[in-house]
């Protein structure tokens, strides 16, 4: 380092005069990125991933901001879950397959919200937030979270499908049932595209790191679209649900009460979920000390 500014200070007095009264950029810039070890965007070796970043240094309050979205998303993330659980337990007569229809659609919720909702945000929320780790390592946990919601999705279709068939209903014939099949369908997509795209395209990490990184931005905007999809299907499907209810005869006025209150609170819950969601993965939480990876700036 001692050596590079010597070499720098050297070709400085080397210049004439008239050349040392205006200072020309390129040299102040050369002294700033040696000073501060910032490389030149676009000038980065081949075989870098990342870089320091010190304009990031972390306060008080930056790790105070950091650990409330911790805390607070995951109580929102297994409350939302829990919520759901309590009110299909004891106010919709609990679990069931095929020898009870009714009871079987009980896990279309269940399935669905943990699938699309809790494991798909704590996916979302590990890339995001975790660097104490090798990137690897968090790649593999956001596509396992990511695998495992995929047979509770399986499980929550097959049982509002198997439920619709048994009791002769429609399938398919209003908003949420569309929203949900537009929502599974982008879900499968973006699980493919970035298995082969972040994964299997490791074995050539070198020529294939231009396409890795132009897929980043695009995977990130549609996996946050698919979550605000999901939770827009999960909404309005609690709406028809409440309807259904209201026209049930054998239900009491104030469990008819209870649950439009529970499912009031379940809708709001996953309101509040997709703006924490949305959130972090909008902010920059990598500390200074943290390697940050190039990509990730696009």
């Amino acid at each position: 380092m001692g050596k590079k500014l010597y070499k720098l200070w050297s070709m400085f007095k080397k210049r004439s005069p008239s050349k040392m009264k205006a200072i020309d950029k390129p040299f102040i810039d050369d002294l700033n990125r040696m000073l501060f070890r910032r490389p030149r965007l676009g000038m980065l070796p081949k075989n870098e991933r990342y870089e320091e970043d010190p304009d990031n240094a972390w306060n008080c309050c930056s790790w105070c901001e950091y650990l409330l979205i911790v805390i607070l998303s995951t109580i929102l993330l297994v409350g939302v879950l829990v919520l759901t659980l309590f009110w299909v337990m004891f106010y919709r007569d609990g679990f069931a397959w095929s020898e009870s229809p009714k009871q079987q659609f009980n896990l279309h919720p269940i399935l669905m919200i943990a699938g699309f909702v809790t494991l798909s945000g704590f996916s979302i929320l590990i890339y995001r937030l975790c660097r104490c780790v090798k990137h690897i390592y968090v790649k593999l946990i956001h596509m396992f979270f990511h695998a495992i919601a995929i047979p509770c999705i399986a499980l929550g279709f097959l049982s509002v499908f198997d439920s619709h068939e048994a009791l002769q209903k429609v399938n398919f014939y209003s908003l949420h049932s569309w929203l949900g099949f537009v929502t599974m369908g982008m879900f499968v997509l973006q699980f493919v595209i970035g298995f082969f795209s972040f994964l299997v395209m490791l074995c050539c990490e070198n020529k294939t790191y231009s396409c890795r990184s132009a897929m980043v931005p695009i995977h990130a905007s549609l996996g946050l679209a698919n979550f605000w999809l999901a939770i827009a299907t999960s909404v309005t499907g609690l709406i028809e649900k409440e309807r259904e209810t209201v026209a049930e005869t054998n239900v009491s006025a104030e469990n008819k009460l209870i649950e439009h209150y529970i499912t009031s609170a379940i809708g709001i819950t996953l309101i509040f979920i997709g703006i924490i969601v949305t959130f972090a993965v909008r902010r920059s939480n990598a500390p200074a000390s943290a390697k940050v990876y190039v990509t990730e700036r696009i």
